[in-house]
């Protein structure tokens, strides 16, 4: 089942005996386990039916047993199992048999697997299997989505996350400048639970249906309007040397919150949307939008970027951006620091 058909059946108080929650982004999962732990059982029905295990404290054997149980002056029992993903014996089936007429092997099945084959319907079970997935081809995974809800968190691309900020603030009645939505994604990446607890601090701070913009993040996040990689490279594109040597500047003296490392990654991120931007035979504004990954406010930039990097610019900036990252990392025994490697970079970018 996908996301929002799991919540909505939640909402309507349809309610399966099995949830099988998966995957590599942590966000997805824990919203329907918190919902599911907040909202099925009032306060007085959880105190005897509402359980919280870890699998690095069960084996299936003990997730079974708890599952087993029968409410107490209650519809329901819920039995969230977080950290599944430590229970070793979860999934794997059973010690191999050997008939002792055939030599054929038969393999058991592990304490879940029976379980799953007659749930009990008065108990939730809620299995966060976090930071990892069962491959869906396998026969375990066919097993579980056939007796079960099997829900995939997938980890979301870096170039989704305005859209799902946006989105997101949308639903609480907020919306976001797409400059300020692009800053959010530079500096905080793809962790939607990072992004989410940053957007909530921010909301506290504002009236309803504000547009928050780049000085409220400034202002609440810390992250600095006119310093960050994101303005290093609208510096860049429009050959701002004096505004590039600014930033340089101030990244030297703030090494810690703006190592080398990640701003020769996140420019190595331009240049490939340059480059991207030269191949394209369908200019229009739409396209570039979508083929680049970005926000169609920020076409403009990347236009003008392209007239001041050809194709043959390109390629000697790809090559001083592998040097340069391999000087920081100390190959070669470089002993100059990473301001001045940084700024060496930018001149030999900018020149």
């Amino acid at each position: 089942m996908e996301f929002n058909d799991i919540m909505s059946e939640l909402k309507k108080k349809i309610y399966r005996p099995v949830y099988f929650l998966m995957g590599e982004e942590p966000y997805f999962i824990d919203i329907i386990s918190d919902y599911i732990e907040k909202h099925v059982l009032d306060d007085s029905e959880k105190e005897f039916n509402q359980s919280v295990l870890y699998g690095r404290d069960i084996t299936a054997d003990d997730l079974v047993g708890a599952a087993k149980r029968f409410p107490m002056m209650s519809e329901h029992q819920v039995i969230i199992i977080k950290e599944a993903q430590n229970i070793k014996d979860l999934i794997d089936k059973g010690k191999s048999n050997e008939k002792s007429k055939t030599k054929e092997k038969v393999k058991s099945k592990s304490p879940f697997e029976t379980y799953l084959e007659k749930p009990l319907k008065s108990t939730i079970l809620v299995i966060c299997y976090k930071y990892k997935t069962i491959d869906k081809r396998t026969s375990i995974a066919k097993f579980i989505e056939k007796n079960a809800v099997l829900f995939e968190s997938k980890k979301i691309y870096d170039n989704k996350v305005p859209d799902w900020i946006n989105n997101y603030l949308k639903a609480k009645e907020y919306t976001v400048s797409p400059k300020a939505s692009a800053l959010l994604t530079e500096y905080l990446g793809s962790n939607l639970s990072k992004v989410s607890n940053e957007l909530d601090k921010l909301m506290i701070n504002l009236p309803l249906k504000s547009e928050i913009k780049v000085e409220h993040i400034q202002a609440n996040i810390g992250i600095s309007k006119d310093y960050n990689v994101f303005e290093l490279q609208s510096a860049i594109g429009k050959k701002d040397v004096l505004k590039a040597n600014r930033i340089i500047n101030f990244f030297a003296s703030n090494e810690k919150e703006h190592p080398m490392v990640m701003t020769v990654s996140s420019l190595y991120g331009y240049f490939c949307k340059l480059l991207t931007y030269h191949f394209l035979s369908n200019k229009t504004k739409g396209n570039i939008a979508s083929e680049l990954g970005i926000h169609p406010f920020f076409v403009d930039e990347y236009e003008r970027a392209a007239k001041n990097f050809s194709l043959e610019k390109l390629k000697f900036i790809f090559s001083y951006l592998r040097e340069y990252d391999l000087k920081s990392k100390g190959v070669d025994k470089v002993s100059a620091s990473e301001k001045e490697l940084l700024k060496e970079l930018i001149f030999r970018i900018l020149h």
